[in-house]
């Protein structure tokens, strides 16, 4: 019996937020003191032309969201507010120590956990910490995430009064079954509300993250769905596919049965219903799993062939230097990587000693930054093409695996360049796969990834 491209396809595969995937690096040959120059030097070569980002985890959820893969800590004690941003601070302070000038921010995304657990002081303190050794850059953009049944209208009037124009609620579905199952319980009338309150306050991006193949979620919730969101006009939306990884996140995506997830072709047929119906109503997709209005600022960088994607997701200017502030963020200079302890405890422990808590990370070498480039080029270009500077060794023989994916018309290959067919827009994990080295050459053992469709 023949089998569909979804079935053929959909197979473990990274999310690609970063080249090499994090299961990949190199940790032996990483060090703290190595991760020091390599900040220090791409803040040189960047920081007066374009400004950095930061990447500010807030990670205090007051409850357990089955389907997150984030790190998150539980609790309703909000007395962890204070010592929690007098640590992002003080970690702040070191990075700042350490650089030679002061620091022009062009990015900030606070991301979580849940960023509005915080209250509008402490969120006021926070930016305003930041600030005090540190200026804005030119055309700066701030975002955040918002938990639609807890983001207050003060809140949102402080953010955008500290300069963020945008913001994203997480919606995920609408249907009161697949809530339960989620553990996500949040009534349309919530989203509504805080959307009409960014429109009035003045944000000038405002997004929904809805996901498909959510346990017990039929074609029917998909519909419903995307017609509640069409109705309340988000500038852009997340429309990605619900990664399943039990095995990393332990009961925290155990709250329902394997059987109650929506598989191969049944799980496509959710995604291709609501991508019909969102370009019916005017958005186009971007990059993967993205969708925007033409006024927004990230189709308009996606035309201008400018988007950019690394660990905050997509977005529509590049800096070279970003800086993860929190527990277990992830900084990128593009010639290295390093993490945060994910531990919070330790994250205060080591703070405590005046050291950066860093605790794993990975320098590229000059393959990885080849296939870096290809894997950016094809998430956010969907195309990639080769020259004396981007081309490798291992091309031939990445190319001859790309070749079933070409006869099943979803790229086309040319002369010195691979294109991304509209047909292949679901599969490009799959074709970044190809080039991925260090899954070639060491392919996982354990499960490692949720599937790539």
């Amino acid at each position: 019996m023949k089998i569909s491209l979804t079935q053929k396809y959909n197979v473990p595969g990274p999310r690609y937020t970063s080249y090499p995937t994090v299961p990949y690096w190199n940790e032996i040959d990483f060090t703290l003191e190595k991760w020091i120059t390599s900040f220090q030097k791409s803040f040189l070569e960047s920081n007066t032309e374009n400004g950095i980002s930061l990447y500010i985890h807030l990670p205090f959820c007051e409850s357990m969201c089955t389907f997150c893969g984030c790190n998150k800590r539980i609790t309703k004690n909000h007395s962890v507010e204070d010592v929690y941003i007098n640590a992002v601070l003080k970690e702040w302070s070191l990075y700042c120590e350490l650089l030679p000038a002061k620091p022009l921010i062009k990015e900030i995304h606070l991301g979580g956990g849940t960023p509005t657990f915080f209250s509008v002081s402490n969120l006021e303190n926070l930016i305003n910490g930041i600030f005090k050794l540190a200026d804005k850059a030119e055309n700066y953009e701030f975002s955040f995430e918002g938990h639609p049944n807890n983001t207050t209208y003060e809140q949102l009037k402080k953010l955008y009064d500290l300069g963020f124009r945008r913001v994203s609620f997480g919606v995920q579905d609408y249907a009161e079954k697949v809530q339960k199952a989620i553990h996500r319980i949040q009534p349309f009338h919530n989203v509504a509300k805080v959307t009409f309150w960014a429109k009035e306050i003045g944000y000038t991006s405002i997004g929904h993250d809805i996901i498909f193949g959510l346990p017990f979620q039929t074609l029917e919730n998909i519909v419903d769905t995307i017609e509640k969101t069409n109705s309340l006009k988000p500038d852009r939306l997340a429309f990605y596919s619900y990664a399943h990884v039990p095995w990393i996140k332990g009961n925290g995506q155990r709250g329902f049965n394997e059987e109650n997830l929506p598989k191969d072709s049944e799980k496509r047929m959710l995604y291709e219903t609501g991508k019909k119906l969102l370009a019916a109503n005017g958005y186009h997709e971007v990059g993967m799993d993205h969708f925007a209005l033409p006024s927004d600022s990230l189709f308009k960088s996606a035309i201008n062939k400018k988007m950019h994607r690394n660990f905050m997701g997509y977005s529509a200017s590049k800096t070279q230097l970003m800086i993860g502030l929190g527990v277990s963020s992830i900084s990128d200079s593009w010639y290295s990587f390093a993490q945060n302890t994910k531990a919070l405890e330790e994250y205060y422990k080591i703070l405590k000693s005046n050291q950066l808590p860093v605790v794993k990370g990975h320098i590229l070498n000059n393959e990885d930054l080849i296939i870096r480039k290809h894997i950016l080029n094809l998430t956010c270009e969907l195309e990639t093409s080769w020259d004396k500077d981007l081309y490798f060794k291992e091309l031939p023989e990445v190319l001859l695996a790309l070749k079933e994916i070409e006869n099943d018309e979803l790229i086309k290959i040319e002369e010195n360049r691979i294109k991304i067919t509209e047909a292949g827009r679901p599969f490009v994990r799959n074709i970044c796969m190809a080039f991925d080295l260090h899954l070639k050459r060491k392919s996982p053992e354990t499960n490692l990834f949720s599937m790539t469709i």
